[in-house]
């Protein structure tokens, strides 16, 4: 299934939470936090400006971005969970 988000909506699905601490406890399901970090998987078209101009989003799919924990809309598509974020909600974009 093909999504494609409207205006400045942005389609992230979050990375996996860490599993153990840097020293090497493991860490139990219930006690995890949910990841503020994910990858874009969709981005809608850009906000609609006073002007009539639209503004691009400066993000595209396949970036790592990193945003507000407890922003955003959380949805199931084709069984798989994913997040609907504004781009002002969007701090970063991760280079690796």
């Amino acid at each position: 299934m093909k999504i494609r988000p409207l205006h400045d909506r942005i389609i992230v699905k979050r990375v996996n939470a860490e599993e153990k601490t840097a020293s090497g406890i493991i860490i139990p399901d219930n006690a995890k936090e949910k990841p503020s970090e994910g990858e874009v998987l969709a981005v809608g078209s850009g906000r609609l400006l006073d002007n009539g101009e639209r503004h691009v989003p400066d993000v595209k799919v396949g970036d790592r971005v990193l945003f507000a924990k407890y922003s955003g809309s959380e949805v199931k598509v084709g069984g798989q969970e994913h997040l609907i974020l504004r781009e002002d909600d969007i701090f970063l974009v991760l280079d690796r």
